[in-house]
């Protein structure tokens, strides 16, 4: 008999499948999961599409077993190889996003427990009498749990057993995660919510690929209206996937899922335990598990039967992964839905600039939300120009928001400060010498971090105390903090009401995903009367008595070379401003800038998204760039800085001469060096139509190749420039 040969995608950095045998007595089918010999290790595989190699069988290793979940769907592998060809990344990269780990897809260890019918034993003993007492209050318990709750040896459970009182029974736990139910809780919609909502279910009883944007003002409903969508999914039987920004974040979103269909989704981020992963895993692979609210890592579930794919704040930048495979969840999402045929939704109040151009192109049906919901008005918005209207020396609070803030404590409304930059200071000298606390690691400044005692860099993560002298010049008490960060606002907002219950949001002050959701529940209730936070507070969170929001230091983010830096500021300021006056309450909104003339600015103090976008639509396709235009980036790095710098420019002069694409750079990175590598950027633009991956992927396999430690990165649609 032939031998039995297999091609297995391993789960880990390479881009080809390996063939292997298959033992007599094992079935082995495409998108079966197996774990396979690879060098002296183990990994774990997928049974891949491509023919075994033509290898003489005697030369093969054979596959050590084969994981007991259903094998992946076709076009979940189709995706796979459409992402890895797109990203430039490892197809068995890629496969590991699917694949997690073996501890996700090991089958649960059985749990022995035992169970109380209520017959008592003739002996009795005091130890007796407490584990029964026990029993009274929960007949039902893991055998270990309930000796060491009762304070007895599992011998006396064990004796009990053999005496006939209690009986053993398998609690090995099953996935926890109740249906969904689409008739539960249905929410009554105002008349463009239900037309919005109509519109969307269309797309999702039709069951064919399609991209809706659910465009909506802060506060419009948004939620309730692609809940609706998920609820005729449901009716089809199909799964549903909801990918949102800061999962860790949102509890009022799961509130409001589980008010709405009567159970909570199940749970994908890095939050959840390994444990309750593996479950839900195994809960969507079977089919079990019927909607998943997860991160962008999420997108690569194994789903039985897929069929919506919910994008929340689509916008957010949150939803690019910078490290090993690079892609935009938002991107692939559109691709999966391409690939398995079924709809996408898009939703926001601030749409990214691509979207936007393909819902103006008529790609994306474009839903529109223009008005909050229950007739709320949204935030009237003020330009505080501190150039004639800032505070005093040394502070950093213009008078009109400390009055505003005064006014809304006075009448027991919330005030929200926002500062999109963590720590006490960002940057710390000595005013004696002038001395500059720079990270030894990268080109950056170290942040003073006060509550802490800690200079930080926020790009490696290097820290030290902070000294009592200056280390260049030995004078004592000679160092100062240069500009503000939330601890140092927080600082003058104490200093100004003293009275007042002050919360400060920032991810470094705040230990853990139940510390952040139980602060922001407590925020929404009333028991902080400021809040002083960086971007986190913008990211749809329902702050009822919010009436008042404070911008510092606006005019930062429009001070940078970065090309997306007036869509960010945009939409974040937009989004912050949104966080007022939700309940119908009248807000304000002051935004403190040194150039109020600033169109972006003078877009949101008119409300005119419209002008906002028509310029930057405008801008965009006369510079050729996204989404008129494509972009590729390259970062060279290495230990050596002119080693670094020679490579790239031979990579530069090796680049492909090819019609509608131009090379730009190389050019140091505006972070030069990040944790002691030394970085060149370079920058391939080409037009709309053309395959710059392609293209980027041939320029790299014939041009020369990284030597001596350097690594070349490659970024297809950057969404970061540093």
């Amino acid at each position: 008999m032939t031998a039995k040969t297999i091609s297995v995608q391993c789960a880990v950095a390479v881009d080809q499948a390996y063939t292997y045998l298959v033992p007599d007595g094992m079935e082995a089918r495409p998108g079966d999961i197996v774990v396979v010999p690879l060098g002296p290790r183990e990994a774990l595989g997928c049974v891949w599409n491509e023919p075994a190699d033509d290898v003489n069988p005697a030369r093969l290793r054979a596959v050590t077993g084969r994981i007991d979940v259903p094998p992946l769907d076709p076009k979940l592998k189709e995706f796979v190889d459409w992402v890895a060809k797109y990203t430039l990344a490892e197809r068995g990269m890629v496969l590991k996003m699917v694949l997690r780990s073996s501890d996700v897809l090991a089958a649960e260890k059985p749990v022995t427990g035992v169970v109380w019918h209520g017959e008592v034993p003739e002996r009795m003993t005091p130890a007796r009498i407490r584990v029964l007492e026990h029993l009274r209050e929960q007949s039902v318990w893991p055998k270990s749990a309930l000796a060491d709750v009762s304070g007895v040896s599992p011998g006396v459970v064990d004796g009990l057993i053999e005496a006939g009182v209690l009986e053993r029974t398998d609690l090995t736990l099953r996935p926890v995660i109740k249906a969904p139910d689409a008739g539960h809780g249905v929410n009554d919609l105002n008349d463009a919510q239900s037309e919005a909502a109509e519109l969307i279910s269309e797309k999702v009883r039709a069951g064919d690929f399609s991209v809706s944007l659910l465009d909506g003002v802060t506060g419009s409903g948004k939620t309730e209206v692609y809940f609706e969508a998920i609820a005729e999914a449901l009716r089809e039987g199909r799964q549903a996937l909801v990918l949102l920004p800061e999962i860790a974040l949102t509890q009022d979103f799961l509130e409001r899922f589980a008010r709405r269909f009567g159970a909570a989704p199940g749970e994908w981020h890095s939050g959840v335990s390994g444990r309750a992963r593996a479950r839900v895993w195994q809960g969507v692979a079977s089919g079990d598990v019927r909607v998943v609210a997860g991160a962008r890592s999420a997108l690569f579930l194994p789903f039985a039967d897929l069929g919506l794919i919910v994008v929340d704040e689509e916008h957010d930048p949150a939803f690019k992964q910078d490290d090993r495979v690079i892609y935009n969840a938002r991107d692939m999402a559109v691709k999966r839905g391409h690939i398995g045929g079924f709809p996408v939704i898009l939703s926001s109040a601030t749409p990214s600039v691509e979207s936007r151009a393909n819902a103006d192109a008529g790609r994306y049906l474009h839903v529109k939300l223009p008005e909050r919901f229950g007739g709320a008005a949204m935030p009237g918005v003020k330009l505080l120009d501190m150039r004639s209207d800032g505070p005093e020396r040394g502070q950093f609070i213009a008078p009109s928001l400390t009055a505003a803030i005064a006014k809304a404590c006075e009448a027991g409304q919330q005030s929200l400060v926002f500062l999109n930059r963590r720590g006490y200071a960002p940057l710390t000298l000595c005013r004696r010498c002038g001395f500059r606390f720079e990270c030894p690691q990268c080109t950056a400044w170290l942040v003073e971090h006060r509550f802490r005692r800690k200079l930080m860099c926020h790009h490696c993560g290097h820290e030290r105390p902070v000294p009592e002298t200056c280390p260049n010049c030995q004078a004592p008490d000679s160092l100062v903090a240069c500009g503000p960060g939330v601890e140092r606002i927080a600082e003058e907002l104490v200093s100004l009401f003293p009275d007042q219950r002050v919360a400060v949001l920032s991810s470094d002050l705040v230990p853990g995903i139940r510390a952040m959701r139980t602060l922001l529940a407590e925020i929404a209730q009333g028991h902080a009367d400021i809040v002083i936070g960086t971007q986190l507070v913008a990211k749809g969170h329902n702050f009822p008595l919010m009436s008042v929001v404070g911008v510092i230091d606006a005019d930062v983010a429009l001070q940078s070379a970065d090309p997306r830096a007036a869509e960010r500021t945009f939409q974040i300021l937009s989004q912050v401003v949104g966080r007022a006056g939700r309940d119908g309450t009248p807000a304000q909104a002051f935004i403190q800038t040194y150039v109020p003339e600033n169109p972006v600015l003078k877009a949101i103090v008119a409300g005119d998204r419209e002008a906002f976008y028509e310029r930057e639509l405008d801008a965009r396709r006369k510079a050729g760039m996204p989404p008129f235009g494509r972009l590729a980036a390259l970062i060279v790095s290495g230990k050596d800085r002119n080693a670094v710098q020679a490579y790239a420019k031979q990579l530069r002069y090796s680049a492909p001469r090819v019609a509608e694409t131009e090379i730009l750079g190389p050019a140091e990175a505006p972070i030069a060096m990040i944790r002691g590598r030394y970085r060149m950027r370079l920058l391939a633009r080409s037009a709309r139509h053309v395959d710059l991956s392609g293209i980027v992927r041939n320029w790299l396999e014939n041009g020369p190749k990284p030597t001596g430690g350097m690594r070349v990165q490659v970024d297809i649609d950057p969404v970061s420039f540093l």
